[in-house]
C-alpha cells in the first residue's frame, strides 16, 4: 500500500511539469479491454526507454489518441502506476519484467522464471502480468541482452568471434563489470559453467560505463560486460562476442499496456507495427544518435517511424 501511495506522489509531481493535464486518480483496473482517448507513456529515464516511449507516443498520436509523456526512473513506483492506470502503457524486456512480477508475486527468493527461450519467457510473463490487469504485447525483433566485449585487436590476435571461442582459447580473463557479477548467472558463474572462461577477476567499474570500456581499451581488462545496443562501442575499438550458447535471458522489446485503459485492438495493432520493423540494431543507432550527436530523442525517434514507413 506504501508503494502505490508513493508511486501515486511521485506522478503527481511530475505531471506538474508537462505540458498535458495533471494524472487523475482513474479508478481500478476492470476487466474488459478499454479504449481511452488519452494515454500516458511511461518512460524509464534512460536513453533507449525515452526512444521507445517517444515512438509508441508519436504512433498513438497517429491513430487518434492524444497522449502524455512522463519519466518514473524507478520500476518499484512505475508499475503500480501502470496497474492502476495512471499510466497506461511502458516500454519493458520480457524476461526481465517476468521476473520483476515473479518476484513481486512470489517473493524476492523465488526461481527466476524469465530464461533465454523467447516463448517459455512470454508465457510466465502473461501469467504474471494478466491478473495485474496488465497485457503484454507480442514481443518483435528488437532485444536489448546483457552482452560481453573484448577489443578488435584482442580478438583478431585470438581469432575470437564467440565467447565459445574465448573458452577455449584458455585465455586469463580479466572483467571489467559491476560488482554484482561475481553473483549473477549470466555473468561471471555463467560464463565458467557455460563457456568454460578463465575469468580471473571482476573490475568493478560497472555495466558498460566508459570506466569500463577505457579499461579494455587500456589492457587492464581483457573483457567488458555492456549491451547488445551499446552504442559506442566503436569509439573505444570494442567488438561483441556472440553469446553463441544462449547463455543471456530472452529480453526482447515489449510494450505493456494498462488493459481496462489501453488494451484495446486498436492500441495493440498500432503499437505491434513498430515491433514487427524494429530491430536491436536500430535501437543501438537511435542510442547512438541521442548520446553521441546530442540529437533530441523526439527527433530520433520520429526519423526513424518516417523511414520504417510508420509516421506520415
Amino acid at each position: 500500500m506504501r508503494l502505490r501511495t508513493a508511486a501515486g506522489a511521485v506522478l503527481l509531481t511530475l505531471a506538474a511539469c508537462t505540458t498535458g493535464p495533471s494524472l487523475e486518480n482513474r479508478g481500478a483496473v476492470t476487466a474488459p479491454p478499454g479504449d481511452s482517448r488519452h494515454l500516458t507513456i511511461g518512460s524509464a529515464g534512460f536513453t533507449e526507454s525515452d526512444l521507445l516511449a517517444q515512438m509508441y507516443a508519436q504512433l498513438l498520436n497517429q491513430a487518434g489518441y492524444k497522449t502524455s509523456l512522463i519519466t518514473v526512473a524507478n520500476r518499484e513506483l512505475y508499475e503500480p502506476a501502470l496497474e492502476s492506470g495512471q499510466i497506461d502503457v511502458v516500454p519493458e524486456y520480457a524476461a526481465t519484467f517476468a521476473d520483476w512480477l515473479n518476484a513481486k508475486t512470489n517473493g524476492p527468493d523465488a526461481p527466476p522464471v524469465g530464461s533465454p527461450d523467447l516463448a517459455t519467457t512470454m508465457r510466465a510473463l502473461r501469467r504474471l502480468a494478466t491478473p495485474r490487469g496488465l497485457t503484454v504485447l507480442d514481443p518483435g525483433r528488437a532485444v536489448d541482452q546483457n552482452a560481453f566485449a573484448v577489443t578488435a585487436a584482442y580478438a583478431r590476435q585470438h581469432h575470437l568471434r564467440t565467447l565459445s571461442d574465448l573458452g577455449a582459447s584458455g585465455l586469463k580473463v580479466r572483467l571489467a563489470a559491476g560488482d554484482e557479477c561475481v553473483q549473477r548467472p549470466y555473468c561471471e558463474p555463467g560464463l565458467k559453467k557455460v563457456y568454460g572462461i578463465d575469468i580471473t577477476g571482476i573490475d568493478p567499474k560497472g555495466v558498460g560505463t566508459t570506466q569500463a570500456k577505457r579499461a579494455v581499451q587500456s589492457g587492464q581488462d581483457q573483457m567488458v560486460l555492456t549491451t547488445t545496443t551499446d552504442a559506442t562501442l566503436d569509439q573505444f575499438g570494442l567488438v561483441l562476442l556472440a553469446d553463441d550458447r544462449h547463455l543471456q535471458n530472452a529480453d526482447y522489446v515489449v510494450p505493456v499496456v494498462n488493459r481496462a485503459r489501453a488494451g484495446s485492438e486498436r492500441v495493440i495493432k498500432t503499437l505491434g507495427k513498430l515491433n514487427e520493423v524494429l530491430t536491436t540494431a536500430d535501437l543501438a543507432s537511435m542510442n547512438q544518435q541521442v548520446d553521441s550527436w546530442r540529437r533530441l530523442a523526439q527527433d530520433v525517434a520520429g526519423t526513424c517511424l518516417r523511414d520504417k514507413g510508420l509516421l506520415k
